[in-house]
């Protein structure tokens, strides 16, 4: 027995598709469909709402066949040149950039089988479905670190009143200038000398994740140095309960020297970020703008060590805060601020 009523039922997807057909092949179909429902009675807006149409399309349409009969529901001529490159080459495209790889114009346009269009066109083709930008270099990451983040987030909710909590990370900053892009006059490229023997220095820091204290030390990337910065860290809240200093994995914070300094201060406690998860580490955007500080400037050692220091002496701890954005990190637990009081 056949049913009284049927109606239809597809996904939105088959929708949105029909009505992408309405408008594209069968374009001139839909304005037949117009014609005859305006005959049955039907005003421009219910046939508009009906249809998706605005109510002015629908008129226009209506006025046409009026005035034209069914020749006035085609297509006029279009002038200038017919479109190149159309949906099916733009699918081709984006299923190219899909891959990895280092994707230019010209290599675009041979493996697309020298398609026939200009570069000028096929980058115009490839503005629709991609950007130009640098690729996003990522750690492969610890497979137990959501078990890490956990341990830390849960010694951290057990400290008492007035413990502090520090990041700390260390950089390295060379004489050979780091290269930016920036806007730069036309026509000349800009030039930045090197010179003719590099040197490094390694830039220890620390932030206390609540006030934005900083501390930072110059030297060589070795625990001698590292524990010259907790000793920083430990004179700056010399009244405070307890002092956690969260660190990664370098093999100077696990050295035997490191481990005896915290047996002669029991008040101060390490704990061991994931491992390959820099991104945890708050300090990370801190040397970024050290970085683009000091980029595209050729200068003495000593000029580069004076800049470091500029950068740091020019920034209060607000700033450092919030360039830091430690709320962000998945070390501290929700309402780290409101829970925790600083010892200073």
């Amino acid at each position: 027995m056949r049913p009284s009523v049927v109606f239809a039922n597809a996904p939105a997807v088959s929708i949105e598709h029909l009505q992408a057909q309405l408008r594209g092949r069968w374009r001139q179909a839909t304005r037949a469909v117009m014609v005859l429902l305006s005959l049955h009675g039907l005003s421009a807006v219910q046939i508009a709402d009906l249809l998706g149409y605005d109510p002015g399309t629908v008129r226009r349409w209506i006025d046409r066949f009026n005035r034209h009969g069914m020749a006035g529901l085609a297509d006029r001529p279009r002038p200038g040149r017919p479109h190149l490159g159309g949906q099916r080459l733009t699918d081709r495209i984006a299923a190219l950039l899909a891959r990895p790889g280092p994707w230019t114009i010209p290599r675009l346009w041979r493996l697309l089988n020298r398609p026939r269009l200009s570069r000028r066109t096929l980058y115009r083709r490839v503005r629709l479905v991609a950007l130009w930008r640098r690729p996003k270099l990522i750690a492969r990451g610890d497979p137990d670190r959501w078990r890490v983040l956990a341990d830390i987030t849960a010694r951290l909710r057990a400290l008492p009143r007035g413990a502090v909590v520090w990041a700390t990370d260390e950089t390295h900053v060379h004489l050979l200038p780091h290269i930016r892009a920036g806007w730069t006059l036309r026509p000349r490229r800009p030039e930045v000398a090197t010179p003719g023997k590099n040197r490094q220095v390694t830039v220890f820091g620390a932030l206390e994740m609540t006030t934005g204290r900083w501390v930072y030390r110059l030297g060589r990337r070795c625990a001698a140095d590292f524990l010259c910065l907790l000793d920083q860290v430990i004179a700056a809240f010399p009244t405070a309960p307890a002092i956690v200093v969260i660190c990664d994995n370098d093999s100077i914070h696990h050295a035997r020297t490191v481990t005896a300094y915290l047996v002669e201060h029991p008040r101060l406690e390490l704990l061991y970020g994931a491992r390959y998860s820099p991104h945890d580490n708050p300090v990370e955007r801190v040397w970024a703008g050290l970085k683009a500080f000091i980029a595209n400037t050729a200068v003495t050692w000593p000029g580069r060590l004076r800049q470091i220091h500029a950068f740091f002496r020019a920034r209060s701890p607000d700033q450092l805060l919030t360039a830091a954005a430690p709320w962000t990190s998945p070390w501290l637990p929700a309402g780290y601020k409101r829970n925790f009081w600083n010892a200073a």
